[in-house]
């Protein structure tokens, strides 16, 4: 266990352990889901500020969904950290903030207060985008990775029986083809003159990558 968790490279690897660590403390009754999702009263006006972090953190009760959603989240968040932002890991935590932002925002207006799945439903979309022709394994079916986030609603609806499940899902692919616009369609734009819509920031940038 240990040997394969070494393996995983940093950022994934502390969502990973972070999300287990969360739902085993749910599980044991040491900590409530009601302490832990995202709404704007709780987190702003009644001082809870913890909760912007803890809803991407909790996937849910220990139970088939969840393993199948850490599944997602460690193959494919692993693949871009090792693959797409190899040499620039503050790329990556700055994905993962402002796409954690937009969520975050979405949050009350579709009425999701837990946006782990959502995040990590971002990420695959993005990996998919980026492999469109690849070949994937979704249990016993061969599909093309650029079918894999509507695979992937679509199970997530049929495991958990909840139209809920869908449009978390949904959530996490429109966020992730917004972070996709800024960073790969929208520098190709005559306006752009090559430059992302939304920067990583010059501090992020010399704090992770040095």
């Amino acid at each position: 266990m240990l040997n394969y968790l070494n393996q995983i490279p940093t950022v994934s690897k502390f969502w990973l352990i972070g999300s287990v660590l969360v739902s085993t403390l749910v599980q044991v009754n040491v900590i409530s889901p009601l302490n832990l999702y995202f709404s704007f009263h709780s987190a702003f006006i009644n001082n809870q500020p913890w909760r912007i972090l803890t809803t991407f953190f909790y996937f849910g009760d220990i139970s088939i969904d969840l393993f199948l959603h850490l599944f997602f989240f460690v193959r494919y968040s692993r693949m871009l950290e090792e693959e797409q932002f190899a040499s620039n890991k503050a790329d990556y935590v700055w994905s993962l903030i402002v796409m954690s932002t937009m969520l975050l925002a979405m949050s009350p207006l579709i009425n999701l207060p837990f946006l782990s799945s959502a995040l990590s439903s971002a990420l695959v979309y993005i990996w998919a985008r980026s492999h469109p022709n690849a070949h994937i394994g979704l249990l016993v079916f061969i599909i093309r990775a650029s079918y894999l986030p509507w695979a992937i609603v679509l199970l997530s609806w049929l495991i958990t029986g909840r139209a809920t499940a869908a449009t978390t899902e949904l959530a996490g692919i429109v966020v992730g083809h917004l972070w996709y616009f800024s960073k790969s369609i929208w520098p190709k734009e005559l306006a752009a003159k090559g430059k992302p819509l939304l920067p990583t920031p010059r501090i992020l940038t010399e704090l992770l990558n040095n």
